[in-house]
């Protein structure tokens, strides 16, 4: 069996760098949060799927694509209208990258 030695010590990180899949990685990661943190508010809320849609002034499915962890498909205007209907504030930030 022939070992890689350059991948031995790196991160998972490099290696989706290296692969080229990292900024979709982290856009899937930041999606899924998103689909969470959204469905355990409504649930906290008892706020059913109809009932979170009619609120938002938007589509049933409209709001299932919103909830789908692997649609990364997503505004801003409609983020921030799921933040409003759930009493969220909406907080995005652009950094720089930690160092390795």
């Amino acid at each position: 069996m022939k070992v890689n030695k350059k991948a031995i010590g790196s991160s998972f990180d490099d290696f989706l760098k290296e692969e080229g899949d990292y900024e979709k990685a982290q856009a899937v990661a930041v999606k899924r949060v998103l689909a969470w943190q959204i469905q355990k508010a409504m649930k906290d809320m008892h706020l059913a799927k109809a009932e979170m849609a009619r609120r938002m002034k938007t589509s049933r499915s409209h709001l299932e694509r919103l909830l789908d962890p692997r649609n990364d498909s997503l505004t801003l205007s409609t983020l921030a209208r799921a933040g409003h209907v759930l009493g969220r504030e909406i907080r995005l930030e652009l950094v720089q990258p930690q160092a390795a």
